[in-house]
């Protein structure tokens, strides 16, 4: 058994799937019309057939009271492994996008939090090397 697909629940899956390429830079793996919504999937550039990120769409009663609850908890609903936290929170910075949480050190891993402007938060993580 392996993990296929994830994802997160969106406001508008268009924003979000610029948001993902163009702002992050993963690509578009899936973009298949299912009614008014798609069936919308972005990948790693760095592994195109691993696991794919659902940009799925925020319509079902239950998810604006569950996604606003995790926001304002400050709980991000992904988290995204990077080889240098410092190093992706300066890119991503550069290129507009906007931290609730700057690069911390939490012993084994370092990790940062941004707004993905679809309505989630987004961590990103380094694990770093155990001695």
């Amino acid at each position: 058994m392996r993990i296929n697909i994830t994802g997160v629940f969106v406001d508008d899956q268009r924003k979000a799937l610029r948001f993902y390429t163009e702002m992050l830079g993963f690509q578009k793996k899936r973009d298949v019309p299912v009614g008014e919504f798609a069936w919308l999937t972005v990948v790693s550039p760095e592994e195109p057939t691993g696991v794919e990120f659902l940009l799925e769409p925020d319509s079902h009663p239950a998810v604006s009271p569950f996604r606003k609850a995790m926001v304002e908890d400050g709980i991000p609903l992904a988290s995204f492994a990077v080889a240098d936290v410092q190093a992706e929170y300066d890119r991503l910075a550069a290129n507009g996008v906007r931290f609730l949480q700057p690069p911390v050190d939490h012993g084994p891993v370092v990790t940062a939090v941004f707004d993905d402007t679809c309505g989630n938060l987004i961590q990103i993580t380094q694990e770093k090397s155990q001695p």
